[in-house]
This record gives C-alpha cells, structure tokens and sequence, in this order.
C-alpha cells in the first residue's frame, strides 16, 4: 500500500486551523453557490464525456480522431434532452390532456372520505380544508422560478463546459509546470485516476441499475393502465443518480398518481408493493455485486454527503453528493494528516483501490520505473503527462 504524505505539524495548532478551514470552506461553498453549482456540474460532465470517449475508442469503429467528438455530442444532448422531457412533462400534468388533471380535486376528496370512513371520522376534510392554509399562488410563483433557475443553470453548465473542453488543451503543461519530476507527478495522476474511476464507477452502476429497475417498472406501469408511464420511467430512471432519495421518489411517486387516476386502489397498491419489492431485490442483491471497489464508500458517509451537498446546493447537490464523496476520500487518503478521515469515509477502512497487475506495488522502484500501462494505457493523454523528469527551472 503506498503510504501518504508527511506532513510536520503541531496537533492543537493543525487542529484549530483545519476546524477554521472547514467552517470557511463550508460558508464558502454556500455563498458562491450560484457559481460553484454549474462549474461542478460541468465537471461532471467533462468526466463523463472523457469516460464515453474511451468506450466508444474500444468498443466502436470510429476513428479515434472523432470519438471525442461523438462523446461530447451524445453527453450534451442527453443533458439537455433530460431537463427538456422532466420540464416538459411535468408541465402537461397542469394541463387538462389526460383528464388527469381535472379530477384530482374530486378524487382527493373520496380518498378523504374513504380514509376517514375507515378510521371512524364522521366529517372527514376536503381538499379546499387541507389547501385553506397554504398560500399556492406563492408556490406556484416559487415553482416558476425554480424551473426559470434550472434553465438558466443549464445555459451557464454548457458555458463552463466549453470553456473546461478548450483548456484542456494546456493541462499536460500545467502538470508537467507543477510537478517537475516524474514520481510526485505520478502520484498526483494517481489521485487523479482514483477520483475518475469513482466516478464512472457510481456512473456505470446507476446506469445499469437504473435501466433494470426502469424495464421492469414501465412494464408494471404499462400493465396497470398508468398514464404516462413512460414519463414516470424517465424519472425513475434520473432519480436513480440520488442516493436514498432517488429510491423513495421511484416507489413512491408512480402509486400516488395511480391513487389520483384510478377509482380504485388495487392498481396503487400493485404498482406500491412492485416497485418497492423491485427496488429492495436490486439495491440489496445487484447494487453491491457490481460496486465492487468503485464506491468504496460507507453507507452513512453516502447519507450525510446526501444531506450536506443538497443543503449547499440544492437538487445539483444530491446528484453529486456520491461523486464528491469519492473525490474527497481519494484525496484525503494522501496526506498523513487527514488520511484517518479517509478510512472513516471508505467502506473497509481501506480508502485505496487494491493494486490491479502491472502495477509496481514497491513505492522504491515507482522512482526509479515506469509502471506497465494496466491502468493508464487507457487514456493517451494520461501517458504523455506522465513523460519524462523535467528539469527545474532557474
């Protein structure tokens, strides 16, 4: 195991500085939100172009020369195709189309009376008592400008992400102006590599697991009559990227409109128990097969980065809780000082992946070799990085 960097310090003094720091960075985050938000989501979309890039250069025929292309192409469209289709359908619920619309009002209230007739009530509320409190016009106001706000953070996601894809170019000299000689250079690529695999990793998996839970759902949809189902399995599909949340939206949200739609409860009740039975045999049995060391993360660590990142950044928060969950670790698990809060973060205790073939595992013979291209063979641009010692400059 390659063991972390030294830091000297003195323990009340590191204590006190790192507690300030935390508390800065935490404001920090909070106050720029507005601007850290799309660039992270960028970021974000930069690793999984790179990622796209690299299965399209292995399992297609096209030239190398244009996978990078094709991959920022089929990134961004899906980006924007999704937010397209969540705004466009949720906008038709408000519309008298499927009819839907219209009898929520008429059906709420004999969900009320059914409800209180079981319960002993004899003047069960109607939905004009249950709304008399709540301001909707203010909630419709504030609804518009959160879907104005997402709009626009997607224009500002596209920018930031032309802006990264143009820089990209500079980055092997950045690297190579940073880090001089080879051995820090490899071990930051190291880190790197680490954070990206995590990454792809939680991307790989939820996408896989996502497109199962999605199949057989529109199929339980489909055979119940839900109307658009195949809007509901969209969602299914795009909640499936927030730990734990995602999970309780997908059971919960395609039986409470079935409840609405239907006179009767039995298609709820079906389409409840299926999709929680579905979403209990996949996330306890095909979840962790195929995690493996990707996500080496702890359960606990997932549910408070959930609950830390949505409290900074809202909905964009959730979505990279994961992925920032796994770059702190990596990075962390570098440093002597903070890798203790690495192993708390990781799952075994063991924040770094295990050594794959081909790599040297002596820390001694890194300086002095070059590893096998296992890992980094994959990336051509990770290789000419890594190069030769440069010189340092006078």
């Amino acid at each position: 195991m390659k063991l972390p960097i030294t830091v000297s310090h003195s323990s009340p003094a590191t204590n006190a500085v790192v507690l300030i720091a935390v508390v800065a960075a935490g404001a920090a985050l909070y106050w720029l939100r507005d601007i850290l938000t799309p660039l992270a989501m960028a970021l974000f979309l930069m690793i999984m172009i790179d990622g796209v890039k690299r299965a399209i250069e292995r399992r297609t025929p096209v030239p190398p020369r244009f996978a990078g292309a094709a991959a920022l192409i089929v990134v961004v469209l899906g980006f924007l195709l999704s937010i397209w289709i969540i705004v466009d359908g949720a906008a038709g619920f408000f519309t008298d189309a499927s009819g839907v619309a219209g009898s929520i009002g008429p059906r709420i209230d004999q969900i009320s009376r059914d409800v209180s007739a079981l319960v002993g009530v004899s003047d069960p509320p109607t939905l004009q008592d249950m709304i008399a409190g709540i301001d909707v016009r203010g909630w419709l106001t504030t609804t518009a400008f959160q879907v104005q706000g997402a709009a626009t953070g997607a224009f500002f996601v596209m920018i930031y992400l032309g802006f990264l894809l143009a820089s990209q170019a500079g980055f092997r000299k950045k690297m190579v102006g940073m880090f001089p000689e080879r051995g820090p250079r490899q071990e930051a690529l190291e880190v790197f590599e680490r954070v990206r695999g995590g990454v792809e990793g939680y991307l790989w998996v939820q996408a896989v697991t996502g497109a199962m839970i999605c199949a057989v759902a529109w199929v339980l949809m489909r055979a119940v009559g839900l109307q658009n189902a195949e809007f509901w399995t969209f969602v299914i599909f795009i909640v499936g990227f927030i730990p734990v949340l995602g999970g309780a939206v997908a059971g919960c949200a395609p039986p409470l409109f079935a409840l609405v739609q239907f006179e009767s409860y039995w298609p709820a009740l079906i389409l409840f128990v299926g999709l929680q039975t579905l979403l209990f045999l996949v996330g306890n049995l095909v979840q962790p097969r195929m995690q493996g060391d990707n996500q080496n993360i702890d359960p606990i660590v997932v549910l408070l980065a959930l609950a830390f990142w949505g409290k900074l950044w809202g909905v964009a928060g959730m979505f990279l809780s994961t992925p920032l969950a796994v770059m702190a670790m990596a990075i962390l698990a570098e440093f002597k000082g903070s890798r203790w809060i690495a192993v708390l973060l990781s799952g075994d205790g063991e924040p770094y992946a295990a050594k794959r073939p081909g790599k040297v595992k002596d820390k001694g013979a890194e300086e002095g070799a070059v590893q096998k291209p296992s890992v980094w063979g994959r990336s051509s641009w990770l290789r000419r990085i890594r190069g030769r010692d440069v010189p340092p400059q006078t």
